[in-house]
Order: C-alpha cells, then sequence, then structure tokens
C-alpha cells in the first residue's frame, strides 16, 4: 500500500524567523528544508501536525491551536502567540472541566400545534427543540424522530455533559453500549441514562421511532471514538461514569405510586438512585381527585406530554390547554396547577436535581 502525508502550507517573508519559533517555542520538529543555501521551505512535525512552511506562499497565515494537559507550562503561560510568519497560536486545555451554566428561569410552553421546526442533525436524525431559550445554556430538551427506519448511519461515540436521559415515546431503537453488553432495544416507555462520556452508538430504529432527549448543559461535545469496537468484551452494570450507572429502565416493570402533587400517580425510572440525585425521571398518569395549586423549590422542572390533554394554569399566565406533543418549563417558585387532565393523560417530567420540595397551596 503507498503511503500517503497531508501538510498544512502556511506563508512567511523570512524562513529564518520562523525556524526557532517552530521549534522551540511550539516544540515542533524540523523535518525538512531545502533550497540547502538559500532555504525557503521548511517542513515541521509535531502534535498530530504537519506544517508546510513556505516563502511567498499566497495562502493567509491561519491559526494553530495547541491543546495539552498543561497549557500554562507548555509556553511559558502565554496562551496566545503570534509566530514571525502571521500565525496565531492558541494554547488551551485538552480536556477543559465540564461548565454547567446557571440555570436562566423562566415559564416555557412548547406546542405541537405551533409548528416548531424539524431540523436534520446527526445521522440524519430529525430535530424540534423544546426549549429554544435553553434556560440561558442550562439544558436542552429535544424532540427527535426518525421518519423511514432501518439501519443508522451512526459510530462510535460519547457526549460531555453532565446529565443525559433518551426516553422512547414511539418506536423502538436498538443501541450497543460500552460494558453493558450486546444491543439494547429500547421500546414506548423505556428510557436510557447515558452517564458522562460512555461510548455507544444507534444501530437501528423503526420506522417512525420517536424520541425525547435532555441534555446538560445546552452546549456539550460530541467525539468519535475511533478506537472502540462495540460491544466490548465485558459486562459491568456497577460500573460507573463520573458516578452515575447507565440505565435501561423498562417501562412495562415498574410500579405505580402517589406522585409528589396529588390527584397523580408515577412510577420512578430509577434515575435519581442511579445518577445520586443529579436528576430525577419520572412518568406521571391521572390518579384520583383534584390537583392543588403549588409551587416547586427545585432548579429545572421539565415535562413533555406524551399521550392524553391537561390545562396548565400559571400564575398570572392565561390557561393552556395542552396535548401530546406538547412541552413546559415551570421555573421555581411559581404557582402552577395541572387540571382537567383525560384519563389517558401521560407525562414524562425531568427534574435537576431529583429531590426537591414542593408546596402545596
Amino acid at each position: 500500500m503507498s503511503e500517503i502525508r497531508a501538510e498544512m502550507r502556511l506563508p512567511t517573508t523570512e524562513l529564518r524567523d520562523d525556524l526557532p519559533f517552530f521549534t522551540k517555542t511550539l516544540k515542533m520538529r524540523l523535518d525538512m528544508i531545502y533550497p540547502a543555501d538559500n532555504p525557503e521551505v521548511a517542513v515541521f512535525s509535531g502534535h498530530g501536525l504537519r506544517l508546510r512552511v513556505e516563502k511567498g506562499a499566497p495562502e493567509a497565515p491561519g491559526t494553530i491551536r495547541i491543546l495539552t494537559d498543561d497549557p500554562d507550562g507548555f509556553a511559558d503561560g502565554r496562551r496566545e502567540l503570534t509566530a514571525p510568519n502571521g500565525t496565531r497560536v492558541e494554547i488551551d486545555e485538552l480536556n477543559p472541566p465540564l461548565v454547567l451554566p446557571e440555570t436562566e428561569h423562566a415559564f416555557v410552553v412548547r406546542r405541537l400545534a405551533d409548528q416548531a421546526p424539524w431540523v436534520i442533525g446527526r445521522a440524519g436524525m430529525h430535530y424540534r427543540d423544546l426549549v429554544p431559550s435553553r434556560l440561558g445554556g442550562a439544558m436542552i430538551a429535544s424532540h427527535i424522530r426518525i421518519p423511514d427506519g432501518g439501519p443508522v448511519p451512526d459510530m462510535v461515540h460519547f457526549h460531555k455533559v453532565g446529565f443525559q436521559l433518551i426516553f422512547c415515546v414511539k418506536g423502538w431503537v436498538d443501541v450497543v453500549y460500552e460494558d453493558q453488553g450486546g444491543p439494547r432495544r429500547l421500546y414506548a416507555g423505556d428510557c436510557f441514562i447515558q452517564p458522562p462520556e460512555i461510548r455507544h452508538r444507534v444501530l437501528e430504529a423503526s420506522d417512525g421511532i420517536e424520541v425525547i432527549e435532555i441534555g446538560v448543559p445546552a452546549e456539550h461535545i460530541t467525539e468519535i471514538d475511533h478506537d472502540m469496537a462495540l460491544p466490548t468484551g465485558h459486562f459491568r452494570p456497577e460500573r460507573e461514569w463520573q458516578g452515575q450507572r447507565f440505565v435501561h429502565n423498562v417501562g412495562k416493570e415498574a410500579a405505580w405510586a402517589p406522585f409528589r402533587i396529588p390527584g397523580f400517580i408515577a412510577r420512578d425510572t430509577t434515575i435519581n438512585a442511579n445518577t445520586k440525585g443529579v436528576a430525577g425521571v419520572m412518568v406521571i398518569r391521572k390518579g384520583e381527585g383534584a390537583a392543588p395549586w403549588t409551587r416547586h423549590k427545585g432548579d429545572i422542572l421539565f415535562t413533555f406530554v406524551m399521550a392524553g390533554e391537561m390545562t396548565l394554569e400559571g400564575e398570572g399566565k392565561e390557561p393552556y390547554r395542552l396535548s401530546a406533543g406538547d412541552a413546559f418549563v415551570v421555573p421555581p417558585g411559581m404557582k402552577t396547577r395541572y387540571s382537567d387532565p383525560s384519563d389517558d393523560i401521560e407525562l414524562l417530567e425531568v427534574t435537576l436535581p431529583a429531590e426537591f420540595e414542593t408546596e402545596l397551596l
């Protein structure tokens, strides 16, 4: 097989000024330089790059980003440099800490009837944004569908997140996870908790599959893992990723109990226990009696209507009659009431943190 190399070309006006910068300051290796009597081209390699610095090249100087686990020790603490040839160099963290923005609380109602646009995202999946404000970057809630089922063109990947939920609303989807055995099929009513950075790949989906995906924070990185093959050779259900365990909760096996709001019942998805209180996920149905006015003291309270209808009343707001496909966020301290639910009402509630006080009014 023939050898192939790729290199980026950068311009210069005086090569001899660039040599010490690229070799000593940026710690790259000089691989080639010519002609010997009056050098006009030098090739450097290092940090996964191969650079051709060429006198009179027509390109702009560009920017190089160097990511390291010791950015303060790489170039005497300097985070931004400019090479003699004009190339900007940025020194940054290789694995920056996850930043969870402070929640910008708001009362949000997103209705399917308002025709919120679907956009085509990763792996050809359709996304509908359920919380456009993202609560100041604190969370993202997406309604995802795949109209035509079959194999999904996905790769082994992971997400740098604080919390991530996949809840199946319609159809089914097959996903394989790191250290969790073979492919797992998620049916309507089931959910996965994907702990931070667990490797996984979507394999196949039914026609019309729909899921709700919650991610914290809203902007997070998805990385492809080109080295890991799934399934792995281990089955380790007790393994933790940053303090969280993988969860595959099967809805039909759950037990129902009184909900935090009288007039409704709920089933726990075990997310509270397996994220050590980071988040709670409940499925809610109509119980006995009418629900009172309440207000909560949590941080994030997101709800998606999976089936049926109900009226959402909010202090100082016009009532909203909600139906399947609608979603809402209630900020802490706001008085609300879930009234006139249909017998088939089914809600998905996601809260951060999992445990908080609800005041009955």
